[in-house]
Parts: C-alpha cells; structure tokens; sequence
C-alpha cells in the first residue's frame, strides 16, 4: 500500500519541502532508508544520516536548518518522533492486526462468561466464571482470564498473559506476553519462628490506554486495589508490588522494582533498573535515573534523582566532579602537612 508525502503531510499537519507526490510504501530508520521508504529525524545524533539516506520522505523538525540540499521530499513538523508515532498508528489502523475474531477451537470460554461483539479467544486460552471481556477485546492463545476479571474494550492481551481473578482492566489495554496481574502480593508475618501468609483479598486496576512489556509481575492488594493510572507506560520486566499506585501517564523502564504501598504521581520517569522503597509518596513528573534506590518520600514535583541512596540530581554531578578530584586533593593535603610539619619543628641554635 502505497501513500503520497500529500496524505502524509495531511495526517501530521506538516509543511512539505519537495515534490508532494512521490509515494512510500515502508518505514525504515533513517540509516537504512532506501527508495520508497519514509523515515525520521529527532536525535541530533542521527543528523548526519539526513544527507547520506536514500529515503524518499523525511519527516523533520521544524526548526532544523539544512547544511545542503537534499534530494528527499521534506516533511516539516513540531515533533517527527511524535509525528512518526502518530503515522505508524494510523498505518495499523488502516492495515489492521491481522486477528481474527471469534471463538477458536481448543479455547475454553465458561458458559457464565461474557463475551462481546467482535472479539477473539485464540486456542488453548481458558475464560473463567463471570468473566467480561467487551467488545474488540483480543485475546491471544494461553492467556487465562481468572472468575470475575474485567477486560475494557478493545484491549489485547498476548499469548501467555495470565490475569487472576476479580482484576480489571480498562479500554485499550496492552499487556505483552508472560506478564502476570494479580499474584499474591508478597504479604507474611513473623509467627512462632515462623513466616505465616497473610491472606492477599484485594485486586489490581488497570485503567484505560495502559500498555504493560512483557514479563511485568504486577500484585494484588492485601486489601483494597494496586492501581496503574490511565496512560501509564511499563516496560518489560518489571516488579510492582501490593497496593502501588502509578499515576497518570507515568513510564517505568525495564527491571524497576517498586515496593509495597508507594505511591507514584502523574508523568513521573523512573529508569531501568531503579528500586524505590515501600510506603512513601513520588510528587508528580519526578525523575528517577537508572539504577537509583529511592529510599525516602519524594515531595518537590519536577525533582531529577539518582544515585543509591537517591538524591537530588545536580548534587550528585557536584559531588561527582568532587570525587574524580580526590587523588589530586590527597596530595596536596600530605604536601600542605608536610609543609606544616617542617614549619613547627623547634629551630636549633648554633
């Protein structure tokens, strides 16, 4: 399927710079761009590529100056990412997932389970007790749907997918294949030399446009709801323990733990690898550099933390600059003692 920089320009409202009628029928990375694809600059890393593509469209930021002519048609925008993003949306909208829909054979559907128009159960998924899914639902081969779950309209959920029991998940939900919502939240209690399991009865929210990676282990509540906000990102390979909230359009990278009972505002950034304690609070658009243990309640909105314990970003560069100076300033301390030393030894009288 071909389409022309014309209907391009007119999907992301962008100025074309070149012939508006060349055509593309793919998308590549603006280094491997050839003849017939469209591509797109937004890292200024990247900016030398611009002259050597062989792409027929270029997506572009507006305020990017040329340094030559370029034999690509130009499409200027405020944001090619957010632009690129937007064309690869529409360009699956229009192709579609390629999924069928219905009921396949070997997919186990309870006769007390609802299931709406337009949907797909792939083979070998099992659909408890009053289970819901709505309508456009997609759900892949081996997921399993736990008695009483949720699924909002037009969610997909991935081959391996297990959902347990009472959960909810909300309107154009993405879970990727081996994530688990709803295991036991990691609750127990010292007994008699002992650990006892404290009952974990609550269960997850998933709100709408969420989209969680692959291999995400997402607990429920002891009691009450753990809570993903709409709009929140989640990576792959993530922990989120009992009785979390993640708020509103919130990324989390890959391999962050977040413990029992924090609380995490709206549009925070947390980086791969990073741990945060449980029960304190992250004040909105925080940002939480990879592999930072966050040990302590985060209440200034906007603040940039790392290190392990985390603390407050551009301190850390200073005291970094400071401990890349430390062999220096040890030897001017023994020079300065030595100095001091020489000074106060007693003189002698001839």
């Amino acid at each position: 399927m071909k389409f022309t920089a014309q209907q391009i320009a007119a999907v992301v409202q962008g100025q074309i710079v070149g012939n508006p009628q060349v055509s593309v029928q793919s998308f590549a990375k603006i280094e491997e761009g050839q003849e017939g694809d469209i591509c797109f600059l937004a890292n200024p890393k990247y900016e030398d590529y611009l002259y050597t593509t062989k792409a027929s469209i270029i997506l572009l930021n507006e305020q990017v100056s040329l340094k030559q002519d370029l034999e690509a048609t130009l499409i200027r925008v405020k944001d090619a990412y957010a632009a690129f993003a937007l064309l690869l949306q529409t360009y699956q909208d229009i192709v579609g997932n390629g999924h069928h829909q219905g009921v396949e054979a070997g997919s186990h559907v309870s006769e007390k389970a609802r299931v709406g128009e337009k949907c797909y159960v792939g083979a070998f998924a099992y659909i408890d007790d009053e289970a819901v899914l709505e309508d456009g639902v997609i759900i892949y081969p081996h997921v399993y749907i736990g008695k009483g779950v949720r699924v909002g309209k037009g969610s997909v959920l991935y081959s391996g997918v297990k959902v347990y029991k009472d959960c909810v998940i909300g309107e154009g939900v993405i879970i990727h294949s081996g994530t688990v919502v709803g295991s036991d939240g990691f609750g127990f209690a010292l007994e008699n030399g002992q650990f006892k399991k404290i009952p974990q009865i609550g269960h997850v929210i998933i709100e709408d446009h969420v989209e969680i990676g692959a291999n995400c282990t997402i607990d429920r509540a002891t009691m009450g709801a753990t809570i993903i906000r709409k709009g929140a990102k989640l990576d792959n390979l993530i922990q989120v323990a009992h009785n979390v909230e993640i708020g509103e359009h919130t990324v989390v990278a890959a391999q962050a733990g977040i413990s029992g009972s924090t609380k995490i505002g709206k549009y925070v950034m947390i980086g791969g690898q990073a741990g945060i304690v449980g029960h304190i609070k992250i004040a909105d658009q925080v940002r939480i550099n990879a592999q930072s243990g966050v040990s302590k309640e985060v209440s200034k909105a906007g603040s940039a933390l790392t290190g392990s314990p985390a603390f407050e970003y551009q301190a850390s560069l200073r005291s970094q600059a400071v401990m890349r100076k430390l062999p220096e300033l040890l030897k001017r301390i023994e020079v300065l003692e030595r100095a001091l030393e020489e000074k106060q030894q007693p003189k002698t009288i001839n």
